[in-house]
Order: structure tokens, then sequence, then C-alpha cells
């Protein structure tokens, strides 16, 4: 991908910070808890709990940066990480 797209986003997501908000939260809690489904489908084991706790740190960061009011930047970059960790995690488990 093209890094004015990533530009473009960013300063879409930066404009519309409030719009976005509830957008973005519903979207990464629904990707994050599938994913959590999926590794806990998997059974218990060490790698299980490693791929839940990855998971969930990173749904929890989001949310946590947006209560905190963060840069909208920093809550960008923050819901790309949680959506494409959390996407990987969900192909991964379904293999």
């Amino acid at each position: 991908m093209n890094s004015s797209y990533f530009s473009a986003a960013k300063n879409e997501f930066s404009e519309n910070l409030y719009l976005y908000i509830p957008l973005t939260i519903i979207l990464q809690s629904c990707v994050g808890s599938i994913a959590a489904m999926l590794i806990l489908m998997q059974g218990t084991s060490l790698l299980t709990f490693v791929q839940l706790l990855v998971c969930t740190v990173l749904c929890m960061g989001y949310n946590g940066a947006l209560l905190a009011q963060l840069k909208p930047t920093i809550s960008f970059w923050l819901l790309l990480v949680s959506l494409s960790v959390n996407t990987a995690l969900i192909f991964l488990n379904l293999l």
C-alpha cells in the first residue's frame, strides 16, 4: 500500500475523530472477540495463553488510548496494529 493512502486515512481519522470513535470501538471489539473465541476453542496451552494475552492487550490498549484521549495519530496506529494482529490470529486459529 502507498504511504499517501495511510497519511490520507490518518488525516481523515484525525479530522473526524469523534465520528470514528464509536465505529472503531465496535469494529475492533468484534474482531478481538472473534479472535479470542477462536483462540479459546483451541484448548489450553502456553501458546493459546500467549495468543489470548496479545489479543486482550491490543484490544484494551486501543480502548484505553481512546479513554485517555491520546493523540489521534497514536490511536490510529493502535487501531491498525490491533486489527492487523487480531485478524492474523483469526486466520491462524482457523487453520
